[in-house]
């Protein structure tokens, strides 16, 4: 057991976006950051570097990386930074815990068209769980770049509490009770990015990114709302703004992939060649099926789905899109 965890917030995920965050934790308090790989850990312990997934960023001395994922276990509270399709399995291979779960996974898992939150409660029923969740890349949190983001937790004790840990000048959390809505807001953004990258790779213009962003906001709005999520978490930084950021910039990995696909790419060629996850792809079918079932339109995630699965050339999905029926703009 590494000395110490107690009081210390612990990260399960040694990726970019892991590794900001433990950044961030650092700055109030230890951090310790289980990782997978063994390079990441000795990186980060003996160069206070993650030189795979985020080189060149000096990490807080704060910061230590373990290989153990029991070594987490005593921590006061764990942010979890797998990616969707893989936090069942880390979840349900660590022991009963009683420590909040803050998530900062963005997708449904496939098997179950299940949200984080509730594959969480089933694998850890004793740990209050929060959503972490907005407009953000790991490289500009990692080096102190002015942040804003959601924390959304049903208990409002724990979510002071977790506020008070984690908020820094230059990274404030917005506490929320929408769970459900800041995690929508988080998934279906990342395949909207997905189809903004497209737009971008057939160099169709920035006026057709806008409306995009536009209609593909209007498609989270109605699948939110079926679900039980509030409109205003939606339009706040979990939702729209986090749209805007991941639909504008080649730093997300879902934005870059659509990119290449509008660039003519094959998606598993270009998944293929993917150290990190793009987590968008995995989302889009699981998204499509759970909005089919509640019977919401939503025409963006379908084309995207087409187009990844290689139904549709990225050409074909962009005529379908802009040969829909005319309609109100509030449906």
């Amino acid at each position: 057991m590494t000395a110490g965890t107690q009081g210390a917030i612990g990260i399960i995920g040694g990726g970019a976006w892991g590794t900001a965050l433990a950044q961030v934790a650092a700055a109030g308090g230890p951090a310790l950051l289980w990782a997978r790989e063994p390079d990441v850990v000795t990186s980060i312990n003996s160069r206070h570097e993650n030189s795979l997934f985020l080189p060149r960023v000096a990490l807080d001395r704060q910061v230590r990386a373990t290989a153990d994922l029991g070594d987490l276990v005593e921590c006061d509270a764990l942010l979890v930074v797998t990616p969707a399709q893989h936090m069942r399995a880390v979840l349900a291979g660590m022991p009963r815990l009683a420590c909040p779960l803050i998530l900062c996974a963005k997708g449904m898992e496939e098997a179950t068209r299940k949200l984080m939150h509730d594959v969480a409660r089933e694998e850890q029923p004793d740990a209050p769980i929060a959503v972490l969740s907005g407009p953000t890349f790991a490289h500009e949190v990692a080096a102190r770049q002015p942040a804003a983001v959601t924390l959304a937790v049903e208990d409002a004790e724990v979510g002071e509490r977790l506020l008070a840990r984690l908020a820094r000048p230059w990274f404030r959390p917005y506490l929320s009770d929408d769970v459900i809505g800041a995690e929508i807001g988080g998934a279906v953004k990342n395949v909207l990015a997905i189809a903004c990258g497209v737009v971008d790779g057939r160099g169709l213009g920035l006026n057709a990114r806008a409306a995009l962003i536009s209609r593909g906001f209007a498609e989270m709005t109605r699948f939110g709302l079926a679900r039980g999520a509030r409109a205003e978490t939606l339009a706040g930084l979990s939702g729209l703004g986090d749209l805007v950021l991941t639909c504008s910039s080649t730093n997300s990995r879902n934005f870059s992939l659509g990119k290449g696909l509008g660039e003519g790419g094959s998606a598993a060629d270009l998944l293929a060649d993917r150290r990190t996850v793009a987590e968008g792809a995995f989302t889009a079918p699981v998204l499509h099926r759970a909005a089919a079932e509640v019977g919401i339109d939503m025409p963006i995630v379908a084309a995207v789905c087409a187009l990844l699965t290689g139904e549709a050339s990225a050409a074909a999905v962009v005529e379908q899109l802009l040969a829909r029926p005319l309609r109100a703009e509030g449906g």
